[in-house]
């Protein structure tokens, strides 16, 4: 299918992280000029050197971060997609610091805060745009070990849905896709993790974990960043055009609710 955005301008943060990565796969297939932007030069580059996109390392998790992106790399962007993001720190949400919970806000969240507030007017004066911001499962089901990440990505998910509600009618389309349990060096920590503190291999510790914190999850297995990007550049494109203030689930039925 043609999405009809080839010669449309794209950023994509966090686009050394695996959905970051595979989306510029599939919006460059499309025809769409790339810059791509995380936090670790020599990762970015390696991504971005087969595509032939530009890459300029960045960390939004500050203002100062922010704005010296964005003298750099300007603002005429018909598309963006924020990728970038942490779980942060887990244990119980009432022990919770003020450190773990400035990590995952400035990460998670403000640092989209920090670009919108660049990118999206500029979006609305040309009267074409379109916003993808990755969120989660953990906005429609929480976990409570993940209490700094689940509020990070609700407020991600609130902010976008008041962007669409606000724009949708000059041009300005932005949604949210909402992964979960993909295959990514986020959850391979995560795993190996578990794998340690259960005594077991890292296969095990996946299988277990699927039985135990994902019942909904039946297709039993993690899913791949390949299969999240081809959702995301939809929402990116022409042929979504009547989509907007979504939030796109792509989680094998993770989620055991119908909602959000």
């Amino acid at each position: 299918m043609d999405l009809q955005i080839k010669g449309r301008r794209a950023l994509i943060t966090g686009a050394s992280g695996g959905i970051g990565h595979e989306t510029a796969k599939v919006l460059s297939q499309e025809g769409v000029e790339l810059l791509l932007t995380d936090i670790d030069q020599d990762k970015l580059d390696a991504v971005a050197g087969p595509l032939g996109a530009k890459a300029v390392a960045a960390d939004l998790s500050t203002t100062e971060g922010a704005e010296a992106f964005i003298a750099e790399a300007g603002t005429t962007f018909d598309i963006w997609v924020h990728a970038a993001g942490v779980t942060g720190a887990k244990g119980d949400p009432l022990t919770m610091s003020d450190e773990d919970w400035s990590e995952a806000l400035n990460i998670d969240f403000l640092s989209a805060v920090r670009l919108a507030r660049h990118i999206g007017p500029a979006m609305v004066d040309r009267g074409w745009g379109r916003m993808v911001f990755v969120t989660s499962e953990n906005v429609a089901q929480p976990y409570a070990d993940e209490t700094v990440y689940n509020a990070a990505k609700s407020a991600l998910l609130s902010f976008s849905k008041s962007i669409a509600l606000a724009h949708s009618k000059a041009g300005l389309l932005a949604n949210c896709v909402a992964p979960a349990f993909i295959e990514s060096p986020m959850t391979d920590g995560m795993m190996e993790k578990r794998a340690k503190e259960l005594g077991v291999s890292k296969e095990d510790a996946i299988k277990s974990f699927l039985q135990e914190e994902r019942p909904f999850l039946k297709l039993e297995r993690r899913g791949k960043a390949e299969e999240v990007a081809p959702v995301i550049a939809m929402l990116c494109s022409e042929r979504a055009s009547f989509v907007s203030g979504s939030n796109w689930r792509v989680d094998g039925g993770s989620v055991g609710s119908i909602e959000v």
